[in-house]
Formats: C-alpha cells, sequence, structure tokens
C-alpha cells in the first residue's frame, strides 16, 4: 500500500511538472514525503529530482538547490548518477537567474537584497567562494555587519584567495585587450585570426583584503582588540603582506597607540624600501611626537622617492616654520633690546628662506588658500615686494 501510494504521488507530481504546475506538483510531493523513508532509493532520488523542479518554478531556490544537493548525494552513494545530470540544466538556470539579479539589484544600491541574492548563489554552486566574497561585500555596503563578518569569517576558514587565471588576448578589428573566458575559447579564437598576442594574467589575491574587512567591521562594532588579534593571526600566515601590516598599524592608530604604529611603519619600509608614503606616515609620527629633527629625514626620504608628493613639501615646510612661534616669543620679550632684537629677526628670515622652497613647491602641486596666504606672508617679511605683491592679488581672489 504505501509503494503504491508512493507511485501514485510521484506520478502526480511528476505529470503537473510536465504542465509547469507546481503548486500542485508541491501538493504530491508533500503527500509523500512521510512515505519516503521506507521508499527504495530509485524512488528517492525521484523524489528529490521533482521536488528540485517545482521549488525551482516556485522560485524557492534555497530549497531547491538543497533537494538537489540531497539527489547528488544520494546518487553518489548508489553510484548511479543519472537524475543527477538531469537537474544540472535546472541548477545552472537557477544560478544564473539569481545571480544576474543579485548583479542588478548590487548596480542600484539595494545592497541588502544583493547580498541575498549572492549568497542564494553560492549555496546553489559552493565551489565558486567568489559568490559568497560578494555576498560579503554587498552585506558590509548595506551596513549588516553582523551577516557580513560572517560570510567574511567562513571566507577566511575555506583559505579563499579569490586568485584566477584571465586569458586575455587582442581583438584584431578594435585593437581592444579582452578576456576570453578559458584558455581554450582564446586559444580558438587567436587560431581563426580574429584575435592576436594571447596571454594570462593571474589576479591579485584578496586574502588580505578579507582580513582587512574583518579588521574593518570589529572596528566599527567597538571591538578593536578582535580585530587586531585577527589581523595578527593572518600575518602570521603571511609575514612578507605589506597589505595586512599597514591593516595593523591603521588600528594601533585607533586605539592612539602610536608607538606601535611607528615600529609597524618601520617594518613596512624594511618589506617596501621605496615606497614614499611608509616614508611620510613615519615623518608624521615623529612630528607629532616633537622629534622634528627625525621627521624632517622622513619627509626628505618620502620626497626622494616622489619628487611631486606635495603634502611632504607642505610638512616639512609646517615643521620648519615651527621655530617661528618661539623666535616671536623672544623677540617680544627684547623689544627694548634692538640688538638682540635684530639678531632674532635675522634668525626668522633664515627660518622663513629654509622654509620657502619647500612651500613654493607644495604650493606648485597643490594650491589652496592656505598655501598661498602663508607664502605671502613670508614673501613680506623677507621683503620680496614682487612676489608679494602677485600672492596678495592670488590671495584675495581665493577668499
Amino acid at each position: 500500500m504505501a509503494s503504491f501510494a508512493q507511485k501514485n504521488e510521484l506520478k502526480a507530481a511528476k505529470k503537473a511538472l510536465k504542465k509547469q504546475d507546481f503548486i500542485t506538483a508541491m501538493t504530491a510531493l508533500d503527500a509523500a514525503t512521510p512515505l519516503m523513508a521506507a521508499a527504495p532509493d530509485k524512488m528517492k532520488a525521484q523524489y528529490f529530482f521533482f521536488k528540485g523542479q517545482a521549488l525551482a518554478g516556485k522560485k524557492e531556490f534555497r530549497n531547491a538547490g538543497a533537494s538537489f544537493r540531497e539527489l547528488k548525494e544520494l546518487e553518489e552513494r548508489i553510484g548511479k548518477m543519472n537524475l543527477s545530470k538531469k537537474a544540472a540544466p535546472f541548477l545552472d538556470a537557477m544560478i544564473k537567474e539569481v545571480s544576474e539579479r543579485a548583479i542588478q539589484l548590487y548596480g542600484e544600491s539595494s545592497y541588502n537584497e544583493a547580498s541575498e541574492g549572492f549568497y542564494t548563489t553560492y549555496l546553489l554552486s559552493p565551489v565558486d567562494t567568489s559568490f559568497l566574497f560578494n555576498a560579503a561585500i554587498s552585506a558590509t555596503q548595506g551596513e549588516a555587519y553582523d551577516v557580513s563578518l560572517n560570510y567574511y569569517k567562513v571566507l577566511k576558514d575555506v583559505g579563499y584567495t579569490g586568485l584566477s587565471v584571465m586569458y586575455m588576448a587582442t581583438n584584431v578589428a578594435s585593437e581592444e585587450e579582452e578576456n576570453l573566458g578559458t584558455k581554450q575559447q582564446r586559444d580558438l579564437m587567436v587560431k581563426s585570426g580574429t584575435y592576436s598576442n594571447p596571454k594570462d594574467v593571474s589576479t591579485k589575491s584578496r586574502r588580505a583584503d578579507i582580513v582587512k574587512n574583518i579588521g574593518m567591521i570589529l572596528t566599527l562594532q567597538g571591538k578593536v582588540d578582535e580585530a587586531i588579534v585577527a589581523v595578527q593571526e593572518a600575518r602570521k600566515e603571511n609575514p612578507g603582506d605589506l597589505n595586512l601590516l599597514l591593516t595593523e598599524a591603521d588600528l594601533y592608530i585607533k586605539l592612539k597607540r602610536m608607538d606601535k604604529f611607528e615600529t609597524l611603519m618601520k617594518e613596512a619600509v624594511a618589506l617596501d624600501p621605496t615606497n614614499p608614503t611608509l616614508y611620510f606616515n613615519l615623518g608624521v609620527v615623529n612630528y607629532n611626537q616633537e622629534r622634528p629633527v627625525e621627521a624632517k629625514v622622513y619627509y626628505l626620504k618620502a620626497i626622494e622617492f616622489n619628487a611631486e608628493y606635495a603634502d611632504a613639501y607642505m610638512n616639512l615646510a609646517v615643521l620648519i616654520l615651527d621655530k617661528d612661534e618661539e623666535i616671536i616669543e623672544e623677540m617680544n620679550n627684547n623689544l627694548s633690546n634692538f640688538k638682540k632684537y635684530d639678531a632674532l629677526e635675522q634668525q626668522q628670515k633664515a627660518v622663513y628662506a629654509e622654509a620657502l622652497p619647500y612651500l613654493e613647491k607644495a604650493d606648485g602641486l597643490n594650491r589652496t588658500i592656505d598655501t598661498v596666504r602663508t607664502l605671502l606672508n613670508i614673501y613680506e617679511n623677507l621683503e620680496m615686494e614682487e612676489k608679494a605683491v602677485e600672492f596678495r592679488a592670488l590671495y584675495k581672489a581665493l577668499r
């Protein structure tokens, strides 16, 4: 009797599926569900196959994917993959529909809905963890930080890197380089003569970005100490990763631990000794800790590796002009001592003369009202009347 009932319900489901009557198919399958525990494997396979189709038709994609997975696991156990092969096109169609919709939602800034879509796509195709990465990014954009953090932790635990190879070639007609998807497709197009100059391009690892984002989310949640632990664990696996090192350094800034920040910046310089930004950051740290001599060395080093580093020139000028405050105070204390006052005035002009070329360079690279005002003041004090006239007009125009 049970076997007869099982067969009848499955036949009814199959008949309804042919008519694309997914509700009737699910009603029949629901009736068969209690009977499936005792059913033979062949009948169970049909049940999972029909259920996956019915749920896909009802747009219940996650449940449909789960049913097709159960089918695959069953057929792998019994050594026959007949229905799993037939289920593959249904899975592919679902993956295509859900992922395309997720991309559309992301483009519309519906980030949390997009995240749900990308996560569903990942559940349908767990081997492609890039969908989970997209789900994490979308959840972060939507400020669903707990959801995003969970996805990133899964990616970290499974060792996701996002590394892949792009099979590039140049379109002969447009002369533009294109990614042709697979090596076979690329080689075929090159052989046809429509493409030339084939090459393989490896993408950058996303491992550091994942850990960095975990740290960022934990920081936003006020868990900076946990963020540091997460980054340090990742650094143990990748001691030469500059991005991870800089992520940890940035976290110490949030804790106002400038001593740790400086230590890590020095490590970073050892890893990347020609990086001007690292020297600039060390200059800022030393300046803030009232070590102007050391700060100046680092700013000059930054300029050595980037002659157009406007902020480094500006900070050098500011560092030098700091001496002016002390000189002015002493001048005010010696208003009646003309000899002393004149000597201090000469010191002041020497300070202005030292700062001038750095300030002029900063102004030339990135003009602001501050650079113009400061230069105007220096030109006036150094009695450079022609430049003072020019910059007086500039300053008025910028105000």
